[in-house]
């Protein structure tokens, strides 16, 4: 059995959207039991609808929600041991629930997450990873918001956790990693991303396969399994894929309702048009995990449907399934451990890329 602890409260709808998703999702995963955290007077409505779910499932009744707009700091300050938020990421680290699934507000989730359950070991700073669709399937591109800013090291831990992601839910056995720059040259880009190519390369890791640097392009194409970027660069990178995504389908919807012609031939490919846009649509490719703690923490979406958090709830499932937390651990073990070696070797200190030795 693999137990998902819910944050019914988060996201733009709460319990009317948490509720039926985490139905959905044990109707694909028999397997799955949940740990349900919120206001009871707003949850158990909504759960005793899904029999199946409510069997299933420990409810808790929990004061405070986090709200959507609160700052990180006030949803500690107010939210902390309390809050149906807190109490979902707790139930992870107390080994009630193997991963928490949450559509709330994103700076307090990662927040409350690192308080509740710290890096693992040689992390600095943790990173939010998403699934990115390409024309070859899926990528998983990260950091997408959690670090502003990070130095060749962290880079290097990004794609060290990236490609154990992505063994864990694409299941490549070598994943391909590229580092986002602003040209695929050596030459080109920022020291803290040229310092963490080298460092790559040097590495000479067996987990991972990495070609060098991609650029913006290259994130729908799907050259590579995994993009690295910082936070910055990353959360820019969502939010404009995210737009473009919805222009893109606002032109669909003008250009087949001019003419009666263009009706007709709407109609007639209405299939195609809709998996075209469920695949156009960021809420339904959901799912952000928290990389680098000591515990798994899923991002949903905050806008989406009941399927869309689904969606989040089953790469929870995959991550727990495919032992993620066990993946990135080894690989961090093995990359530092050879690092340190290699320095031991050469007489030298071992310091982070880019301090001074």
């Amino acid at each position: 059995m693999i137990t998902v602890s819910i944050d019914a409260m988060g996201g733009d709808f709460g319990p009317a959207v948490v509720i039926p998703g985490a139905a959905t999702s044990l109707e694909r995963h028999p397997d799955l039991r949940f740990a349900i955290f919120g206001q009871e007077d707003m949850v158990l409505p909504h759960l005793d609808r899904h029999p199946a779910l409510r069997a299933a499932s420990d409810f808790v009744h929990c004061d405070i929600a986090v709200k959507m707009d609160d700052k990180p700091s006030q949803a500690l300050r107010h939210g902390r041991w309390k809050s149906s938020m807190w109490k979902s990421i707790e139930a992870v680290k107390t080994g009630a629930a193997d991963v928490c699934v949450s559509a709330g507000n994103t700076g307090a989730l990662m927040a409350m997450s690192k308080f509740c359950l710290r890096t693992m070991a040689d992390i600095e700073r943790p990173a939010i990873a998403a699934i990115w669709p390409t024309l070859r399937g899926e990528s998983i591109v990260l950091d997408v918001g959690a670090t502003i800013g990070a130095d060749a090291q962290q880079l290097v831990d990004f794609s060290v956790m990236g490609a154990a992601m992505a063994r864990a839910l694409i299941e490549v056995k070598k994943p391909t990693v590229g580092l986002l720059n602003v040209g695929v040259e050596e030459i080109k880009g920022q020291e803290e991303v040229k310092e963490a190519g080298r460092l790559l390369r040097q590495a000479g890791l067996s987990t991972l396969d990495y070609r060098g640097f991609v650029e913006g392009d290259d994130l729908g194409k799907g050259t590579v399994d995994v993009v690295v970027t910082e936070g910055f660069s990353g959360n820019i990178a969502l939010k404009t894929a995210e737009g473009t995504a919805r222009q893109i389908a606002e032109y669909l919807r003008a250009a087949m309702g001019r003419t009666l012609t263009a009706r007709i031939g709407y109609l007639l490919a209405r299939g195609a048009f809709n998996r075209l846009r469920d695949k156009m649509d960021p809420r339904k490719v959901n799912g952000g995990v928290f990389l680098g703690l000591n515990g798994i923490v899923i991002k949903s979406h905050g806008g989406t449907d009941a399927e869309g958090f689904s969606a989040a709830v089953d790469v929870g499932y995959d991550m727990v399934r495919n032992s993620l937390l066990s993946k990135i651990d080894t690989d961090l073990r093995y990359f530092h451990g050879r690092r340190s070696a290699q320095h031991a070797e050469a007489g030298q200190p071992v310091a982070r890329a880019g301090q001074k030795k």
